[in-house]
């Protein structure tokens, strides 16, 4: 799609973002084996083909099945002057496993897929640790950045029409941090691949995880979860090579609705899933409040993850079983 094509429907849909998204949204706030890393040989298609429906590109593997060790690192990118993208980032690392991400440890061995995750309206990267240290811990460089003029805090106070600007954001880090596996003395260093990447989002983020593939497709993205999310404001023309798509939204949504999630889902003409919680509100679960529940989102995702990056085709078998562990949730399984 071309650049002012794609413009040109963000523009057109911000109205209706802004209606949807004007109340504050919630902000939220495994395991790692000695198996050998598989080989990645799959990447996305340069060429943007709405209508493909194959099946991912991911290679066949096993993913880590022991929980590692997370550390922490705080990046500072810049996109513009005016778009501060401060990013934190979690990691597996060695030593013990305990839960809690510790600033300063050394990456683990190995080259890991890469997690873009994107924070909800008046949200922080913080806030969803309770969700993405898990994330991490399973074998995934997690990178999340705060938003210029969404994010809490913001300079100029918060300013919804922005999210249409994000996806823009989002590749742009992308791209800074993956350059940074290939700069000598950098702690990521042979650790990050580039071919093994997926974007995620909650709320306002979950806009702008969508937007990722449709009217700004990110053509390195094998995947993508979108929590809590809808499609105003950047369309469901999804593009692109077949990207499969995971989506998690709670029933009593009182920011976004049901409604809104479902029929973003729906266009999804790639493999897909979504996992429905009929007593979810718009991210208790995800900020570590409802611990069943969360339970339930971390593990879903995380053999979403293992099946889409790593190629696990255990891991996707083991899904649906994890999606109604406990009988918190529905999972509606096209993938």
């Amino acid at each position: 799609m071309r650049r002012r094509s794609a413009r040109s429907v963000l523009a057109g849909s911000a109205l209706s973002l802004t209606l949807v998204l004007a109340v504050p949204a919630c902000s939220i706030g495994p395991d790692r084996s000695t198996a050998p890393r598989p080989t990645a040989t799959g990447t996305a298609s340069n060429s943007p083909s709405p209508a493909d429906s194959g099946t991912s590109t991911a290679p066949a593997g096993v993913a880590p099945s022991r929980r590692s060790a997370v550390g922490v690192r705080e990046l500072t990118f810049n996109r513009g002057g005016d778009r501060p993208l401060p990013v934190t980032v979690w990691y597996p690392a060695p030593g013990p496993v305990d839960g809690t991400p510790t600033s300063a440890l050394p990456v683990a061995e190995g080259r890991f897929p890469v997690v873009l995750f994107s924070h909800g309206l008046t949200g922080r990267p913080a806030d969803y640790r309770a969700l993405l240290v898990r994330w991490a811990a399973a074998g995934f460089v997690v990178a999340a950045p705060a938003y210029p003029h969404t994010s809490r805090g913001a300079s100029g106070g918060i300013q919804v029409l922005d999210v249409v600007n994000q996806p823009a954001d989002a590749s742009y880090v992308l791209t800074r941090l993956l350059a940074l596996a290939d700069r000598a003395g950098d702690p990521f260093r042979g650790h990050l691949d580039p071919d093994r990447v997926a974007a995620a989002g909650h709320s306002a983020g979950g806009v702008t995880t969508i937007g990722l593939f449709t009217a700004g497709r990110d053509p390195r993205l094998d995947a993508g979860i979108v929590l809590a999310g809808t499609a105003l404001g950047v369309g469901t023309a999804f593009a692109g090579a077949a990207a499969p798509q995971l989506f998690v939204h709670g029933v009593r949504d009182e920011v976004v609705s049901y409604r809104a999630g479902r029929a973003a889902y729906d266009r999804v003409p790639w493999p897909k899933a979504m996992l429905t919680l009929p007593d979810g509100d718009h991210g208790r679960a995800l900020l570590g409040r409802d611990q069943r529940a969360l339970s339930v989102v971390a593990g879903t995702t995380v053999e979403f993850l293992r099946w889409t990056l790593y190629g696990d085709q255990r891991a996707k078998r083991r899904l649906p079983e994890q999606a109604v562990q406990g009988g918190l949730a529905t999972l509606d399984d096209n993938l």
